[in-house]
């Protein structure tokens, strides 16, 4: 309950700090070398019958100029479930278990060769508890181009070569071992995988369209293909401003590993509604 009401307060904060902060001008991109942000945080519990946590966040950075078009990114997500497991003495017992644990961090650096068309290089890491893969990294260089750009409507893509490395989930192997008394058990334990390198492909296609002067909707989705393993992510989502700089937005992800681990699933969907702050 303390938890709860501490988010609550936290929220409250941030929307009294938000209209505050609307009360004054916006800063101008074009003053400070094109750079733009902005901060998400979403989080939600519930306790009684059934008891769960679930906290995510973002952070992107942006900018663009007459020579640069830039973008940093930091995305976090952790969740708590209560499941039935076994203790010690064989006994069923409710526990508040991690069911989810991952974090991704980016970049890309784009030159531009005239308006519209760019050169790029993108990094990307990720580190996923739960994920088909444990860890993944792609570095890649290529070309970009804004196809269309108005004051409500912007469609860009980016494709190129790039070098993945990753290493996929631990195995569940069954193992006999011997018992001091001399009797024989079986036992599960987790087999690390190699880490797999191979070349890749690099696709990014990203649309965002303003519905309403204080409505907008944006989605982007990123390829990386190659020979053992496809990966592809999707985000779309759907933004209200409350403020100037404030925001409510409902977010769907959708990500999809082609080699996978038995037992682990290929495909892996978000939802969620988060309070943006744009700086």
């Amino acid at each position: 309950m303390n938890k709860t009401l501490m988010a609550g307060a936290l929220l409250a904060a941030l929307v009294s700090f938000g209209a505050q902060a609307d009360d004054t001008s916006s800063p101008n991109p074009a003053n400070n070398g094109g750079w733009t942000g902005s901060g998400e945080f979403g989080f939600a519990s519930s306790y009684g019958n059934s008891r769960s946590e679930n906290v995510n966040a973002k952070l992107g950075l942006n900018q663009e100029n007459d020579l640069w078009k830039n973008n940093f990114f930091l995305n976090g997500l952790r969740s708590k479930g209560e499941v039935q497991v076994q203790d010690a003495q064989g006994n069923t017992v409710d526990r508040l278990t991690t069911t989810a644990n991952r974090y991704d961090t980016g970049a890309s650096v784009g030159y531009k060769l005239d308006p519209r068309s760019y050169v790029v290089t993108a990094l990307r890491y990720e580190h996923d508890d739960f994920g088909a893969n444990l860890w993944q990294g792609i570095v890649s260089v290529g070309y970009g181009y804004v196809a269309l750009k108005t004051d409500r409507t912007e469609l860009s893509f980016e494709v190129g070569p790039g070098y993945k490395r990753y290493r996929p989930a631990d195995v569940d192997q069954s193992v006999t071992v011997t018992q001091p008394d001399g009797t024989t058990a079986t036992q599960t334990v987790k087999v690390r995988q190699d880490t797999v390198s191979e070349a890749v492909g690099r696709g990014l296609i990203n649309y965002k369209y303003r519905l309403t002067d204080n409505t907008a909707v944006e989605d982007t989705l990123l390829i990386e293909a190659g020979s053992d393993n496809k990966y592809y992510q999707n985000d779309i989502g759907l933004s209200v401003s409350m403020t100037r700089k404030m925001a409510l937005k409902l977010g769907y992800q959708v990500r999809y590993n082609s080699d996978v681990q038995p037992g682990t699933q290929s495909t892996d969907s978000l939802v969620t509604t988060n309070l943006v702050y744009n700086f």
